[in-house]
């Protein structure tokens, strides 16, 4: 069935296909099923195309409305802790120890890990052995947005510091192979910790420390979901990271 709504008003403003593609970042074509199909995105993708035409997203794609008011809560969300001290790091440990896949973490430097499981490093080379891709992205100590979130911690410079001693504890993994290793300087919203179709999320807090901010644990459901959504997240950051040298 044919998406009508949106062949108006893609036609009433001049879009085609591609151009719309291009303004959501997605194949030409999956606008062509949106429109032909009726095919509906992932509501990330749906926002950006929305936004861009100058509509409603639920004018466009009722079923996106229809979805949410079905489903209160997601059915990827495993778990969810009220801050980030409460999990053991054993949660982190046994979570990365299982993925054979893929492991990315995305943090600022979140040394936790290592302080509390100095075998962190020894893991990752088990992992990466048995051909699991690992990629690891830590905060660059020199950027601004790194020093905004020491002083919005009140932290002073200790979050600069942090992610200096986080950089030495992973530089030795720098040459190993299936393992890349990356610094970055983006506003970070969430540190993500995933492995395989699973990721912990610890959200970021104005003005508190990561340790006292809540984490949620997701597995993969179905495309389009929230896991996507920050599986999109890091690849995004990932692509403005620079990689660390041997």
């Amino acid at each position: 069935m044919q998406n009508e709504r949106l062949r108006a008003v893609m036609a009433s403003g001049g879009w085609t296909h591609a151009s719309l593609a291009g303004a959501t970042d997605v194949d030409p074509k999956s606008v062509e099923r949106w429109v032909n199909l009726g095919r509906t995105p992932r509501r990330a993708t749906a926002l950006k195309a929305a936004e861009a035409l100058g509509e409603d997203i639920h004018a466009l794609w009722p079923a996106l409305r229809q979805a949410r008011a079905a489903r209160a809560v997601s059915p990827e969300l495993m778990a969810l802790y009220d801050q980030r001290a409460d999990l053991p790091v054993s949660v982190f440990v046994g979570l990365l120890a299982a993925a054979h896949e893929r492991i990315d973490v995305l943090v600022y430097a979140a040394v936790f890990l290592h302080e509390a499981y100095p075998r962190l490093n020894d893991l990752l080379r088990e992992r990466a052995a048995e051909g699991c891709a690992v990629r690891i992205a830590v905060g660059d100590a020199d950027s601004e947005n790194v020093r905004q979130r020491g002083r919005e911690e009140k932290f002073g410079h200790g979050i600069e510091s942090r992610c200096r001693l986080a950089l030495l504890h992973y530089r030795p993994l720098a040459s190993v192979p299936g393992i890349e290793l990356r610094t970055h300087g983006t506003a970070l919203y969430n540190s993500l910790y995933r492995a395989d179709d699973q990721v912990l999320v610890n959200a970021h807090v104005w003005g508190v420390n990561a340790y006292g901010a809540p984490v949620w644990h997701l597995r993969r459901h179905d495309p389009g979901g929230m896991f996507d959504t920050y599986a999109d997240s890091f690849n995004a950051v990932w692509e403005t990271a620079r990689p660390v040298e041997a």
